[in-house]
């Protein structure tokens, strides 16, 4: 069994034109939602064996907070500069490359991708992965090399303005 859980970056700034889409930082907000969302995430039991990332600012901030929380070392972010508004094929090109001693991951990245991907791996269907919202599945396989073609179980979606 493989689980992947997908992060959308916490909430950013909306930047005043000096600032490049890409250099974007998180906004206070986003400061705060990116550990408690960390914290919800941990309160779950999953062993996250590594975090793959858009190395765009706010979400690498974001991966950076949930390594913090979840007490991950930071040398286990990987950077993928292709998950930076990336097609939902690209996700899964990434997904596949990663090795097989990696049992849970989790992916950062943006919308509307990231919500594009979710949707196409379960039939439970969402409208909007919300800044720094978390959707997990689990697929029956234990190569990521066939992760895509997997049959795959909804596990949880999450985010911050849920009540838990």
């Amino acid at each position: 069994m493989k689980i992947l859980i997908l992060v959308r970056h916490a909430k950013s700034s909306q930047g005043d034109g000096a600032v490049n889409d890409f250099e974007r930082p998180l906004s206070e907000r986003g400061k705060n939602d990116a550990p408690a969302m960390a914290r919800r995430l941990a309160a779950k039991g999953l062993n996250i064996d590594l975090l793959i990332s858009s190395p765009a600012k706010r979400a690498a901030k974001t991966a950076k907070f949930f390594a913090n929380e979840l007490k991950i070392g930071h040398e286990k972010i990987i950077f993928k500069t292709e998950l930076y508004l990336a097609p939902v094929e690209v996700f899964y090109e990434v997904i596949q490359k990663i090795n097989d001693d990696a049992g849970c991951i989790a992916v950062f990245s943006h919308n509307p991708s990231i919500t594009d991907l979710a949707n196409d791996l379960t039939e439970v269907h969402i409208d909007n992965i919300p800044t720094c919202g978390i959707f997990a599945v689990k697929a029956e396989t234990e190569s990521w090399a066939t992760f895509k073609e997997a049959k795959k179980r909804f596990l949880f979606f999450d985010y911050p303005r849920v009540s838990v």
